[in-house]
Order: C-alpha cells, then sequence, then structure tokens
C-alpha cells in the first residue's frame, strides 16, 4: 500500500475518532445538568411545606399500528414505482446488440 493512502486511511480514523468525542462533550454537559434549589424555595427541606404536583397524561401511546402500516405500504409502493422507472430507464439507453445478417 503506498504511504500516502495510509496516511489517508489514519486521518480518517483520527477525524472519526474527534468528531466522535466532540459529539459526547457536547452532549455531556446537557447529560449532567442539575437543577439547585433556591434557600426558602418549594424544594427547601427547611420549610417543612409538602409541594404537591398534579401531571395529566394528554397523549398516551405513540403512533397506532394501522398508521405504522399505512407508511410502510406506501413506502413500498413508492419503492417499487422507482425501480420500475429506473429498470426502464436503463433499458432504454441499452445499446441494441448487433446482429449477424
Amino acid at each position: 500500500m503506498k504511504p500516502t493512502k495510509r496516511i489517508r486511511h489514519v486521518a480518517a480514523v483520527v477525524a472519526g475518532l474527534a468528531v466522535a468525542c466532540l459529539g459526547l462533550a457536547a452532549t455531556a454537559s446537557a447529560a449532567f445538568a442539575t437543577i439547585i434549589p433556591l434557600p426558602g424555595g418549594p424544594a427547601d427541606p427547611r420549610t417543612h411545606e409538602a409541594v404537591y404536583t398534579v401531571t395529566r397524561t394528554v397523549v398516551k401511546g405513540g403512533m397506532p399500528g394501522w398508521q405504522i402500516a399505512l407508511i410502510a405500504a406506501g413506502t413500498a409502493l413508492v419503492a417499487a414505482a422507482l425501480a420500475v422507472v429506473a429498470d426502464r430507464a436503463r433499458t432504454a439507453r441499452r445499446i441494441p446488440a448487433p446482429t449477424a445478417a
């Protein structure tokens, strides 16, 4: 293998590792964030006041199964149509083989 090719491979690996480390450093600060309560605030244990929160669920679950099936079927139809168009375009560009007279 040529030395320039080896240097390119090493540079690509180093660049990939640098980008991965940069991504981890960018997300780590948000992952370790904490909320520090103010003295005398609602979360201060010295106030001896109970704070109750009410959580109401507005939307439960995710996407219904019929919507997922509809998206999958639509994607399959689009992929099949693109495959047919690509095959016809390739066939139209093909040069016919010469025949012996």
